[in-house]
């Protein structure tokens, strides 16, 4: 792969890493802030420690596709945080399709889609390198 087709795919990887957390950010910090009632309204009616659990996973999801890249401190989260995040989409994608329609599975397949693109570049195609802290430090 040539210099500036490997810089272009990691602005890409960083530019999905970035909205993607973002994205997961706000909808893990919504669950924990919106009143209980709405939260269970709907064709789906799933018990709140359930609810609590996949806003604490979307939460640290989206810190692990950002932190670990951005420190160079233990790179291989950040592929791990994609990829928990995507099976987390696959079952939204799929509880929405049987559940409300097909079109309502759109959304989270595209994201599910976009967070397993991102475990994979930053696992095959542009991987982050980690900084070798002792001998960054002169201890090795």
């Amino acid at each position: 792969m040539s210099l500036s087709t490997q810089k272009t795919n990691n602005r890409l990887l960083w530019a999905a890493q970035i909205v993607a957390a973002a994205l997961f950010l706000f909808a893990g910090s919504m669950k924990f802030i919106m009143p209980v009632e709405e939260m269970q309204q709907g064709p789906l009616i799933f018990p709140l420690a359930f609810i609590y659990f996949i806003g604490v996973c979307e939460c640290l999801g989206a810190v692990g596709l950002i932190i670990p890249s951005a420190f160079r401190n233990r790179t291989y989260l950040t592929p791990l945080a994609a990829g928990g995040l995507s099976i987390i989409m696959a079952g939204a994608a799929l509880l929405s399709m049987l559940a409300i329609s097909v079109a309502a599975g759109i959304f989270p397949g595209v994201i599910g889609l976009i967070t397993a693109w991102i475990a994979y570049g930053r696992t095959h195609v542009v991987p982050i390198a980690s900084i070798d802290r002792s001998s960054a430090l002169g201890l090795a």
